[in-house]
């Protein structure tokens, strides 16, 4: 039973996808640290860990338990995601509640700043799914709400150096978050049509979402190279505008695509913040 319950909670909070909360936040943290110290603080780890499986839950557990008419259509929820039927649900709400009682606490220890820009992932989290918003029903609004899976960074590099990142910063991180929305609700096009969700790629089709999505990436991948000083590293950022144009050109099934794009997130983050680390923390690679 106990199995169980640790494979159901690693299937709501989608642990694939992981790194897509806690990354941000590594990344931002990193970004407004001077010195290694930075790195031995324990509010570093709370939050550290909060990203990586609370968050998590919170944001995708919120979806399903919102989402139970446009998941018994779906098919990646009888395989690589949990569809939450019958007692399912009620165990999955007292879940979301025990994760909100842990946020609201950590709210309590935090300065006025730190707690605007929690409480602004905590209400992007939520009212992504959840009525009356429901930014995801929402044209438009739905990849621009999902800068949600910026938040994390931003309060990172709160905590971490007491001030914002640069305006160009924050604009690459909405670009980058907005075209990975909208990839990722392609292949639900059908799905969120027949439910009556109105998404992005709904309303603008298939061919004019991927075009979008190839604008965003391609405006991260300069913004990318011209920020770090056209450093020979940063243009492994154009392998996004790749993605989409794989699709929209080559003809690549979209659904193994889609699966990737955790692997190749990691992997240029883990770049990044190693980068990061040896810029400003730890010299250990020869500059270029």
């Amino acid at each position: 039973m106990a199995l169980e319950t640790v494979q159901k909670v690693l299937k709501v909070s989608r642990f694939r996808f992981w790194i897509y909360a806690a990354g941000p936040y590594v990344v931002g943290y990193t970004l407004g640290a001077s010195e290694f110290n930075d790195f031995l603080r324990p509010e570093y780890y709370i939050y550290l860990i909060y990203f990586f499986i609370p968050a998590n839950i919170l944001i995708y557990g919120v979806n399903d338990y919102f989402d139970v008419e446009t998941d018994v259509l779906n098919p990646k929820k009888s395989s690589k995601e949990m569809r939450v039927v019958g007692e399912d649900r009620v165990r999955l709400r007292r879940l979301l509640f025990g994760v909100l009682g842990v946020s609201f606490a950590l709210m309590l220890i935090q300065d006025n700043v730190a707690r605007l820009l929690f409480g602004g992932f905590l209400f992007l989290s939520i009212f992504y799914s959840a009525p009356p918003v429901r930014f995801k029903s929402k044209p438009f609004l739905d990849f621009a709400s999902n800068y949600l899976y910026i938040m994390p960074g931003v309060f990172g590099h709160y905590i971490a150096s007491g001030r914002l990142p640069e305006p160009l910063i924050l604009l690459a991180g909405f670009l980058h978050i907005s075209a990975m929305h909208i990839f990722s609700a392609v292949p639900d096009i059908e799905f969120d049509r027949a439910a009556g969700i109105k998404t992005t790629p709904v309303v603008i089709g298939r061919k004019n979402a991927l075009m979008l999505v190839t604008v965003f990436w391609t405006g991260l991948a300069y913004l990318a190279i011209i920020l770090t000083g056209f450093h020979p590293l940063s243009f492994l950022a154009l392998v996004y505008p790749m993605v989409p144009i794989s699709v929209l050109v080559f003809g690549l099934d979209i659904n193994r695509v889609y699966w990737l794009l955790p692997y190749i997130n990691t992997s240029l983050g883990g770049l990044l913040w190693l980068g990061l680390v040896n810029h400003k923390i730890i010299p250990f690679f020869p500059k270029f």
